[in-house]
């Protein structure tokens, strides 16, 4: 779900966090504390300044469209018991709402 519609309990609870780079900003106003599991996926490819971005909110790693993304499978697959969305429609799809 969207950063802004998640609560801090479910930030912290969650098994894999995957935060789409579109709402970085959003994400950063809420001050979330640093934890494992923490991804950021990028659409585009030619933005270098995410690295420096995602270090700062602690995320273990960057994930870009393109890339052999088998690690994340991995991830996904440990965090849910195989049931997970497609990371596609995750980088591509939608912006989040804005606002709070």
């Amino acid at each position: 779900m969207p950063s802004p519609l998640f609560s801090a309990e479910e930030y912290r609870l969650a098994p894999l966090v995957i935060l789409d780079y579109r709402s970085y900003s959003a994400f950063r106003l809420r001050h979330m504390p640093h934890r494992s599991g923490l991804v950021v996926a990028l659409a585009d490819a030619d933005d270098d300044t995410v690295y420096p971005r995602a270090a700062a909110i602690g995320a273990e790693a960057v994930i870009r469209t393109g890339q052999d993304l088998s690690w994340l499978h991995l991830r996904l697959h440990e965090a849910t018991g195989c049931h997970y969305a497609s990371w596609e429609d995750l980088l591509t799809g939608p912006p989040p709402p804005s606002g709070n």
